[in-house]
């Protein structure tokens, strides 16, 4: 049976602070590492080969035509994604997102560390250590809400720096019947720099044990629960009761965008972009819509109705991330086939509406062309939450979806500033003030700030309509 996601903004609902956030540490230790962006490689530019003299002759010799100086490239990527396209034909949008970012010399799977005031952008766990710690509630009220079962897992897709499942760990082995019924950590990560970098700071080593299904492992300093890595979803093992989360993850995911007109849907391609040198700075590729039908155009934008309706709606332009409904499709099976677990996704993105040329690109904390130093670049886009609950509730009739709620709103009802009154007793007036900011900066809500553009989806066993603690219910257990 269809149901929409149920929405709860603009409702009041309960504060869990006393009851939970009190038993919470004081603070985190800090064990930062960051590592520049490596400065883009130039090719040197080629000078002829220097002509033998001629002999005097009775008639002058005719000129050779002088070779054409080699072109300069950005980076060795954009060198090498002008020369595929050149040969096979502009490319969709998505496979553009998928070679700058995760390509053998793509952007994460670089030696940089992108995170961080050294690197690209700065995420929400290295903002405050509350923001992790409210996610880490909100998988004690989960937990509670279903029973208390004796044996879950934890996963997360895209963990970063590992800075938000460090969080979630130590504010879970707070709870000790909870911190003992967590069987496995595992993290999705394709990036082996990051994961060394994770592994340093969840297992203070960075020795994996490789296992037989080509995993990597390590045994985490919380309570010795072992944390493997993996490169795919589908790689993690199942459970019967999994707890998923995914931070900044759906954004960096490939889209295709497709734009609407009188003989149907087109896609828009990249394509390289002739006029662009060195001298005149342009990016080197551009986007354009094609000509033709292409087998995406004919079949993504039948996979909705909020699709359907625009089509005939001349020059509308849609997005969509087949990856995000595969991998939240997966994600819903895994929850609803037991009716156990749950899955917070934070990301940025509209709360309703179909997201349109939101393609992105942020380089050393200023926002660029995502055509631009390919490779080098964060390219990103917009999520479309309303499509991930859709996908969710079609994969699974065990589990509903409620929100997105803006950031702000929930991390509020959760406690955050609660919990920060707590930490900030007792410590230096410059600490409090820096704490006092982060908080501020997670949850305010006006304009372009974190705590509304950012929003948060929860994936749920289904249970009636019952509403999770922040989404509009309250603590059960």
């Amino acid at each position: 049976m269809f149901r929409l996601p149920i929405r709860c903004l603009g409702r009041q609902t309960p504060r869990i602070v006393p009851r939970v956030i009190q038993r919470l540490p004081v603070w985190r230790f800090n064990s930062t590492t960051a590592s520049s962006t490596p400065s883009a490689q130039q090719s040197t530019q080629q000078q002829p080969a220097q002509q033998p003299a001629q002999k005097a002759e009775s008639t002058p010799p005719s000129e050779e035509p002088k070779p054409k100086p080699q072109r300069t490239y950005s980076t060795p990527l954009a060198k090498f994604l002008t020369e595929a396209i050149k040969t096979t034909g502009p490319i969709p949008l998505a496979q553009f997102m998928r070679q700058c970012l995760t390509s053998d010399i793509g952007y994460y799977t670089s030696e940089s560390d992108p995170f961080g005031r050294k690197g690209d952008f700065i995420t929400s766990p290295e903002i405050s250590q509350l923001f992790g710690e409210m996610l880490g509630i909100w998988i004690v009220s989960e937990w509670m809400a279903q029973g208390r079962k004796d044996k879950i897992q934890l996963i997360e897709l895209g963990p970063g720096r590992g800075t938000l499942m460090d969080d979630v760990l130590r504010t879970l082995s707070q709870f000790r019947p909870l911190a003992s019924a967590i069987t496995s950590v595992h993290l999705v990560e394709a990036s082996e720099t990051l994961r060394v970098t994770q592994a340093q700071l969840l297992c203070n080593s960075t020795t994996f044990t490789e296992n037989a299904d080509g995993s990597l492992s390590c045994i985490s300093k919380y309570n010795g629960i072992p944390i493997t890595w993996h490169p795919l979803l589908s790689k993690v093992p199942k459970c019967s009761s999994p707890f998923f989360l995914a931070h900044e993850f759906f954004d960096a995911l490939p889209i295709h965008a497709f734009e609407a007109t009188k003989n149907g849907w087109r896609e828009l391609l990249v394509s390289p972009d002739d006029s662009a040198t060195a001298e005149n700075n342009k990016p080197e590729f551009i986007l354009s819509r094609a000509d033709k039908s292409t087998p995406h155009s004919m079949m993504l934008p039948e996979l909705s109705e909020r699709y359907k309706r625009l089509s005939k709606v001349e020059g509308s332009i849609i997005e969509i991330s087949p990856e995000s409904l595969t991998i939240t499709e997966e994600i819903a099976k895994r929850i609803g086939g037991p009716k156990a677990g749950g899955a917070l996704f934070v990301d940025y993105g509209p709360l309703d509406t179909i997201p349109i040329n939101s393609l992105r690109g942020i380089r050393h904390h200023e926002m660029v062309s995502p055509f631009a130093n390919a490779g080098e670049v964060d390219v990103s886009a917009d999520v479309d939450f309303f499509a991930l609950a859709e996908r969710a509730l079609d994969a699974s009739e065990g589990v509903e979806v409620h929100g997105p709620v803006e950031q702000g709103a929930f991390l509020l009802t959760m406690g955050m500033r609660e919990r920060m009154e707590q930490l900030a007793r007792g410590v230096e007036e410059e600490k409090k003030k820096e704490m006092e900011t982060g908080v501020q900066r997670l949850t305010e809500r006006g304009g372009g700030a974190m705590g509304k553009v950012y929003k948060v989806l929860s994936i749920v066993p289904e249970r009636g309509g019952q509403r999770p603690v922040g989404f509009g219910g309250g603590l059960m257990g």
